[in-house]
């Protein structure tokens, strides 16, 4: 039996036999310290912070036993029990006022009600020492954790509440005290009350910075006998969490997507190049048949087409060999303006924003100026009212929250519009290959899927912001080149 379930008994007495008739009487059922002056009893109070219950004797030399109660109350939470043997009515009271003793007997001392005494104040010092190690632990969860934690009363009004979730209200845990929620959640918990289950959801609460994503879970509290008195609340943050599974669900299914598609694209570049092949083996064979060989010129252009798609097929799957290197993308940018106003058309406004001091980007230049090509023939699609279309670029020193990306400078190419934008249901797949919502026969659903594959390709990575009616920015970060850059 250990010594805290035992307990702890310190004796202090200058009369040795007084000092064995209360051991023999206690150490059955306690394990008892023994000392014979005051000066002694402090130094093992020192040692021995277990000790519950202290019974000192009144008359000692060099100090009373009232004082020497009220000093050990200064270094232990011990309970104290004054032995006198005079009709000293002044020592015990001084001792109740200073030393906070729980008890006193005068000698000579009944066992049985000694024993009493002893083994209720024993009792009263272990209650009190475990609900302060209670209060501890339970000021150390509301204090320490970053989760919100809460306890209402039956009617839903806030007893207690850390800073978090003050916080989360928009206020100090003071100002709630007694204050009711209102609202889904405070609904919820007044099922829970009633139900008396436990519950856990997943609910999107209100910051002050904007809405979260909570994990909400709430635990009915009862009292001993089992009347529900309280509700515990605890509230964790995931929105992060969640950010993160999607950001690695849609990774995984772009790979997967890509895995397909490279499949694919192999396959039918072979029956391509035969195609091509049987069809440059006919044309030589067919003379002065003009309207044979304009099939068949149609035939060969038809299958360069598609020659062409699984290129970009094969360079979103990773499968097809890039030629990176150090890129001024100033000056690609500045160079395709000729071919960019002849792809998008008349009614179409071009701007710059262009970053002066631009790093290199490491990056293949013919698939970057084929991506931003794509990407601005995509703006005008989406503004068929005519609109703006600006080609921006810049530096990123450090990465963004919530981009997946190694640590590193990296060179963002971004192309934004003033067009219709795009839904939030359909935001979350435009990367993904053969994906459109174009009519049939005006995409081909392969123009992000690109920009997306050769963005990763380079080590870095393509993302989409858009709103409905406020327009659309794609960008592409690529990561930084440090040599010189090269020309076309």
């Amino acid at each position: 039996m250990s010594a805290e379930s035992r307990g702890m008994i310190l004796l202090v007495d200058d009369e040795p036999e007084i000092l064995t008739a209360l051991r023999d009487l206690l150490e059955d059922e306690y394990d008892v310290w023994a000392a014979n002056s005051p000066q002694a009893a402090l130094e093992i109070l020192l040692q021995e912070p277990a000790i519950s219950v202290i019974v000192s004797d009144q008359r000692m030399p060099g100090m009373t036993g009232d004082v020497l109660l009220a000093k050990a109350r200064e270094i232990s939470d011990a309970e104290s029990i004054l032995l006198t043997g005079y009709a000293d009515l002044d020592a015990v009271v001084n001792a109740i006022n200073l030393g906070g003793i729980s008890g006193y007997a005068q000698k000579p001392w009944e066992p049985v009600l000694l024993l009493s005494v002893i083994a209720n104040a024993h009792a009263q010092c272990h209650l009190r020492r475990a609900l302060t190690t209670e209060q501890a632990l339970l000021r150390g969860l509301m204090e320490g954790s970053e989760d919100g934690v809460s306890f209402k009363d039956r009617e839903g009004r806030f007893v207690r509440l850390n800073a978090a979730k003050a916080s989360a209200l928009g206020g100090v845990a003071e100002d709630w005290i007694g204050r009711r929620e209102i609202g889904e959640t405070a609904e919820a918990d007044d099922v829970v009350l009633s139900l008396g289950r436990n519950s856990q959801t997943t609910e999107e609460l209100p910051m002050p910075e904007g809405p979260r994503l909570w994990q909400v879970t709430r635990v009915p509290v009862r009292a001993g006998d089992g009347r529900i008195t309280h509700l515990a609340r605890l509230e964790h943050d995931i929105t992060d969490r969640r950010r993160m599974e999607a950001r690695l669900h849609q990774a995984e299914k772009m790979q997967a997507l890509g895995t397909m598609a490279g499949g694919v694209a192999h396959d039918f570049n072979n029956l391509l190049t035969a195609i091509l092949g049987s069809l440059e083996l006919a044309v030589r064979r067919v003379t002065g048949d003009e309207r044979v060989e304009r099939l068949l010129r149609n035939a060969t252009l038809a299958a360069e087409r598609g020659t062409s798609l699984t290129q970009r097929l094969l360079s979103f799957s990773r499968q097809r060999d890039l030629a990176p290197r150090s890129v001024d993308a100033n000056a690609l940018i500045r160079q395709m303006q000729d071919l960019i106003l002849r792809s998008i058309g008349d009614g179409i406004e071009i701007e710059e924003a262009l970053a002066a001091d631009l790093w290199p980007a490491h990056v293949d230049p013919d698939q970057l100026e084929l991506a931003v090509l794509n990407l601005c023939i995509n703006a005008r699609d989406a503004m068929p009212a005519g609109g703006r279309i600006t080609l921006a670029t810049r530096n990123l020193g450090a990465v963004e929250e919530g981009l997946d990306l190694v640590p590193g400078d990296y060179v963002v190419v971004s192309v934004s519009d003033t067009g219709t934008g795009i839904p939030p249901e359909v935001l979350s797949r435009v990367f993904e290959p053969f994906f459109t919502t174009k009519p049939i026969g005006k995409g081909t659903g392969l123009g992000l899927s690109m920009v997306y594959g050769l963005a990763q390709q380079a080590g870095g990575v393509a993302r989409v912001t858009s709103a409905t009616g406020q327009g659309t920015t794609v960008e592409m970060l690529l990561r930084r080149s440090h040599e010189p850059p090269e020309g076309r």
